[in-house]
């Protein structure tokens, strides 16, 4: 019997996971690799790795025109990468957890960021930077931020993240 497209679109939709997936691993790992690397060579790998998001992006854009059963799942991934070519996030962990919808592990991160600043272990500009970009991606899965995280996400958020924040709701 045909599976009218299901098993296809249930590839497609794991193959763009797989393909978003590697492309964040390859822009945490030329993130934690930064210091081995030559400026040159960090900034060419860092734009051909854009590049393919950009890709990527572009194919969903079309994918998403002729096929409205996808465009639910793949516009939290369209999301995620149009975070990851503006820039506006610098954390790809986060990019990757936003694009899951995964909430509660950007709690738990948001928890032992934290824990880890109390400790010295977080420097306080990296600590806001990534709460912030935390607390834009909670507020884009639709969930509630406390009248603190929205006081700190005002206070905080950056030119960038405001860019995203009007890319994605013209996208939604």
């Amino acid at each position: 019997m045909a599976s009218r497209g299901t098993t296809e679109t249930s590839k497609l939709k794991q193959n763009l996971e797989e393909q978003l997936d590697r492309l964040m691993q390859q822009l945490q790992d030329l993130e934690e690799c930064r210091e081995e690397l030559d400026a040159d060579e960090y900034e060419e790998t860092k734009k051909e790795t854009l590049e393919q998001l950009s890709e990527i992006n572009d194919s969903l854009k079309k994918i998403m025109s002729g096929d409205m059963t996808l465009v639910d799942e793949l516009s939290g991934m369209q999301l995620a990468i149009q975070a990851a070519i503006s820039q506006a996030f610098k954390t790809p962990e986060v990019i990757r957890m936003f694009a899951k919808k995964q909430p509660r592990q950007l709690r738990t991160r948001l928890a032992e960021m934290d824990r880890d600043l109390i400790v010295g272990k977080l420097g306080r500009d990296l600590y806001t930077q990534q709460k912030v970009e935390i607390l834009t991606a909670l507020r884009k899965l639709g969930e509630k931020l406390t009248p603190d995280d929205e006081t700190f996400l005002s206070a905080n958020a950056g030119t960038a993240l405001s860019q995203f924040e009007r890319v994605s709701t013209d996208l939604g």
